[in-house]
């Protein structure tokens, strides 16, 4: 199964940073491929900015380990395997590291994530600094 990941060090807090992750139902807020976002019983629903429809079932949402998971288990477009995690990992001195990795089949699939988790990850710094 292809496995994905992005990485940025923001400077910003643990605090902070998972204050925004945990939010599932605001991931659009600061994930640009996302338009819409909706906090469900089971976990989110999301629409894409081309129109596509994802539903989202949290697997974790742990605040010990600063540590989301999710499935892709309805909507439009739902791959044949997939698990999305987010760790916010403390640096120290209000600096953040956050890791952003999906294990998604089919290949495909996993090559339009890759390029939009790759821009959330890149914009979540900028967004926290307007948030500031």
């Amino acid at each position: 199964m292809p496995s994905i990941r992005s990485h940025a060090v923001l400077d910003h807090d643990a605090a902070t940073v998972w204050a925004t992750v945990r939010e599932v139902g605001a991931v659009s807020d600061w994930f640009p491929a996302i338009t819409h976002s909706e906090a469900t019983d089971a976990g989110r629903d999301v629409t894409l900015a081309d129109g596509t429809r994802l539903i989202e079932e949290t697997v974790t949402l742990d605040d010990a380990l600063r540590r989301y998971q999710y499935r892709i288990t309805g909507g439009d477009l739902v791959p044949e395997s997939h698990l999305g995690t987010i760790d916010v990992v403390d640096l120290g001195e209000g600096r953040t590291v956050l890791v952003y990795g999906s294990d998604v089949e089919p290949v495909e699939v996993a090559a339009a994530f890759d390029g939009a988790i790759s821009e959330a990850v890149a914009a979540l710094g900028g967004y926290l600094d307007g948030r500031a």
